[in-house]
């Protein structure tokens, strides 16, 4: 008997801009199943462990709210390193059986440091303080890259940047969630 297939979760869009003295992390609400729109207001961006971190996922839900757990704890275990905490969660991420089938991505950034977490170990840090993940991800990161000679600050140029991506992707609606952080 063939497996039964069914429709793919499909992703989102985040982006995250660091300019000026803000960092902000900015991702849009639609959680789609097939060609179905299931949730026109989901959460996939929020503040993590004393607040003083905030991040973004693209992926499956569950996934990546295990994800914010695990995290969470490396940021107990490691205070105010954020980059530590993620290399920790990253080669648990690759060695654990568990954690190796989730399927999401991360962006994460606090007043020194962005970066985005992948389920293949990695721990990207962006050039120029822009990045984005999920369906949308690359239209948002071209219309930030574009904007980022701008006058706009960052949260202008988040909104935008999702904006247009939500213009374009399927995948992604105009239901923003926003978080910022005072940038060093």
């Amino acid at each position: 008997m063939a497996e039964q297939s069914f429709p793919s979760m499909h992703a989102t869009t985040i982006v995250t801009i660091r300019k000026g003295d803000k960092v902000v992390i900015a991702g849009d609400g639609q959680v789609s199943l097939g060609q179905t729109i299931i949730k026109g207001n989901a959460r996939k961006v929020r503040p993590l462990g004393k607040g003083n971190v905030i991040s973004g996922f693209a992926g499956a839900t569950a996934d990546a709210f295990t994800l914010f757990e695990r995290l969470e704890a490396k940021l107990d275990q490691y205070p105010d390193q954020l980059m530590r905490a993620c290399v920790e969660l990253a080669k648990d991420w690759r060695t654990d059986r568990y954690l190796r089938k989730l399927e999401a991505m991360m962006l994460v950034a606090d007043k020194t440091t962005t970066l985005c977490l992948t389920g293949n170990g990695d721990v990207l840090e962006p050039e120029n303080g822009i990045m984005a993940i999920g369906s949308g991800g690359n239209f948002a990161l071209a219309a930030a890259l574009a904007l980022a000679d701008s006058d706009m600050n960052a949260e202008e140029m988040a909104k935008q940047s999702m904006q247009i991506a939500s213009s374009i992707c399927v995948y992604t609606n105009d239901h923003f969630v926003l978080e910022q952080l005072d940038a060093e």
